[in-house]
């Protein structure tokens, strides 16, 4: 019998890793994790039951989303070249942290920012380093970019709009980040459906700019469809180390069919981003919060209360958010996704009640 000490046969840089984790207790009203709460359409749903009537589960999915692409590049007026398909934008960073970052090189990011830029580069063994936002959740490109040129970082990702503050950062500073940065620039726009901004159009002037962008947050997060858009090169090298296979049938196609009817999600998304606004107002009327704008499908806010204690009573109510004060930038900060009318009726309404 093998009784190993196996702690010592894992390398150190994952034995320093905290597992990512998100809350996914089972609540009622689940509010945490930047999901679209709305429930596919019929019309939407009538199309994905053809797709299930017509997959053959035997067969391996198309390796290269060769349809998928097609779709994506005449919604976003790009070539088919331009576009790699992820299982979530997550494995995309991964593959892009492998492409270009040896061990022991440096990736940099703003801070606080999501998670699993660092995350994925420390299991790697890369190096990160930050750059502090200031008290509007903003920076300027110019102490930015010194931050990053001394630490030779290879990447440099902004996540816009960024989790989790929700707010995208100055057009004008990313500018010239994009302009002036002498590595990979990733622009991680999982939230550009809410925020209608994007830098996409600098695409053809900038062969060092990544546009990532997630079908998750529109409504499809289970089936973990994520792409970019670069360089063909880049491209290129991107599908050198993408794993075979990585986008399963189902979600090809039933990505695709919802991009081709999108008119009824894009109700979803108006609603979604109407609700967004009214939250801010609703919560921005509790004296004891300091609530953040936000370009996302979710809101920051800070609470002069102990956030943990008003996170539990929110949970023992059935309505689970997410607490985000273990970051020292964000103690006593709370984040709500934006869900139905009726789920954010019941958040507020709850919140009046614990608060008074």
């Amino acid at each position: 019998m093998s009784n190993l000490d196996l702690i010592q046969l894992v390398k150190e840089k994952v034995q320093l890793l905290k597992a990512y984790r998100v809350e996914n207790i089972d609540c009622e009203i689940k509010l945490h994790a930047n999901e679209n709460s709305f429930p596919p359409p019929p019309e939407i749903l009538k199309q994905f039951e053809e797709v299930f009537k017509s997959t053959e589960l035997n067969r391996y999915p198309d390796p290269d989303c060769g349809s998928l692409k097609q779709t994506l590049a005449k919604r976003l007026d790009v070539a088919p070249e331009n576009l790699a398909i992820g299982n979530g934008s997550d494995e995309l960073i991964q593959i892009l942290l492998q492409v270009f970052c040896d061990p022991g090189e440096t990736v940099g990011f703003p801070d606080p920012t999501f998670a699993m830029y660092s995350i994925i580069a420390q299991g790697m063994g890369l190096k990160s380093q930050t750059h502090p936002l200031d008290d509007q959740w903003d920076f300027k490109a110019e102490p930015f970019l010194e931050t990053m040129e001394a630490s030779q970082a290879r990447i440099a990702f902004l996540s816009y709009p960024n989790n989790p503050t929700g707010n995208c950062f100055s057009a004008r500073e990313v500018q010239k980040v994009i302009e002036n940065f002498s590595g990979i620039v990733v622009l991680d726009e999982a939230y550009h459906d809410f925020a209608g901004k994007s830098f996409l159009s600098e695409l053809p002037k900038h062969n060092n700019l990544i546009i990532l962008r997630s079908l998750s947050k529109i409504g499809l997060a289970a089936l973990r469809v994520g792409y970019a858009v670069a360089d063909p090169i880049i491209i290129d090298q991107i599908d050198k180390v993408r794993l075979p296979y990585n986008s399963s049938t189902l979600s090809q196609k039933l990505t695709e069919r919802l991009l081709n009817h999108f008119a009824p999600v894009q109700k979803q998304l108006d609603a979604l981003i109407k609700e967004r606004d009214r939250m801010i107002r609703e919560l921005s009327k509790f004296k004891s919060f300091k609530v953040f704008p936000s370009d996302a499908n979710f809101v920051l806010f800070r609470v002069k209360q102990d956030s943990d204690a008003l996170f539990k009573q929110l949970m023992e109510s059935g309505i689970l958010i997410r607490d985000l004060s273990s970051h020292p930038r964000l103690k006593n900060c709370l984040r709500v996704t934006i869900g139905t009318p009726g789920e954010n009726k019941a958040f507020l309404e709850k919140m009046s009640h614990i608060i008074k």
